[in-house]
């Protein structure tokens, strides 16, 4: 008898939990020989999602719910889950539907044939074209920036074997970006392609800020190559404006009556300099801020209560 653990994040899902509940059931109640955890950690939800875990969870023992002392962010809530499940295997599965249960039964079948990992690939997808096409440029950005190959198109969902979930819990990392985790671990992965559908209801809590800062996180955690270009753009910066320099000077001796230098090109090296440094500051900045987070080591959530445990 197989005992897996199913962790979902959930932040203002009121319209979803309901109807996600019962489908994992479901779709658990095809797998033979498997028992199961439904871990939901709610992230300071301001609407009725945390009332309704709580009602699903006096009829069905399975149910079980931690509920965060406020909103922690869309990475440290779900880490915290993920180490909290007891299972053999954890499977990550998202509150908006978009990552359907009914994969559930093939994910299973997979590691039970000796995957240590099983993830779940988009394919395709109902959502915005731009936003999808943004996300494919983000993910093969990474693949390219990183020094390890990673696997793309990958949000998360997917089937988490014991000892991968204990070698992410040796990081020990505040601030992880778990995708990044899988590739370097390292350990048998298999990837299974499907459609994404579109959110049918409630409202995504991802904004511009939480996917910028997904995007930073995936570069400055796989690769110091940013860092590089920073000390390269400099040297060539220097060079440019050396050889500028010798030519403006040269002509103007061979021209030193009619070539009026004027201040358009002093000002216009201001420029040119001010954003080079700018763009410099700022990318080994956010070197400096993943830094700063590794040294604070703080946990990953403050449980306000739990149920079900």
């Amino acid at each position: 008898m197989s005992r897996l653990s199913v962790i979902t994040p959930c932040y203002n899902e009121e319209a979803n939990v309901q109807e996600l509940c019962a489908r994992v059931a479901a779709a658990m109640a095809t797998v033979p020989d498997c028992e199961y955890e439904h871990i939901l950690i709610d992230n300071a939800s301001t609407d009725r999602t945390v009332e309704l875990l709580k009602e699903i969870a006096a009829g069905d023992a399975r149910i079980k719910i931690i509920v965060n002392a406020r909103n922690f962010g869309h990475i440290r809530s779900p880490m915290h889950a993920f180490l909290t499940a007891s299972g053999e295997a954890v499977i990550s599965i998202v509150a908006d539907l978009q990552d359907p249960p009914e994969m559930i039964p093939e994910l299973i079948a997979k590691w039970r044939e000796g995957f240590k990992v099983v993830v779940c690939t988009k394919r395709g997808s109902e959502e915005d074209p731009v936003m999808f096409w943004v996300r494919k440029f983000y993910y093969r950005l990474v693949e390219r920036l990183s020094s390890i190959r990673t696997i793309q198109n990958f949000t998360g969902f997917g089937l988490y074997d014991r000892q991968f979930v204990e070698a992410v819990r040796r990081f020990g990392d505040p601030y992880p970006y778990f995708r990044g985790m899988v590739s370097e671990i390292g350990l048998p992965t298999i990837t299974i392609p499907y459609d994404q559908p579109v959110r049918r209801r409630g409202i995504t809590s991802n904004n511009f800020y939480s996917l910028y800062d997904m995007a930073m996180l995936g570069i400055t955690n796989l690769s110091k190559v940013p860092l590089r270009l920073v000390t390269g753009l400099g040297f060539v910066t220097a060079l440019g404006s050396l050889l500028t320099g010798i030519g403006y000077l040269l002509y103007k001796l061979i021209f030193w009556q009619s070539f009026d230098v004027g201040m358009a090109p002093m000002i216009i090296g201001l420029f040119f300099l001010g954003a080079v440094q700018l763009v410099s500051i700022g990318i080994i900045g956010e070197y400096v801020g993943a830094i700063h987070t590794q040294v604070q080591k703080r946990p990953y959530v403050i449980e306000k209560e739990r149920v079900g445990f």
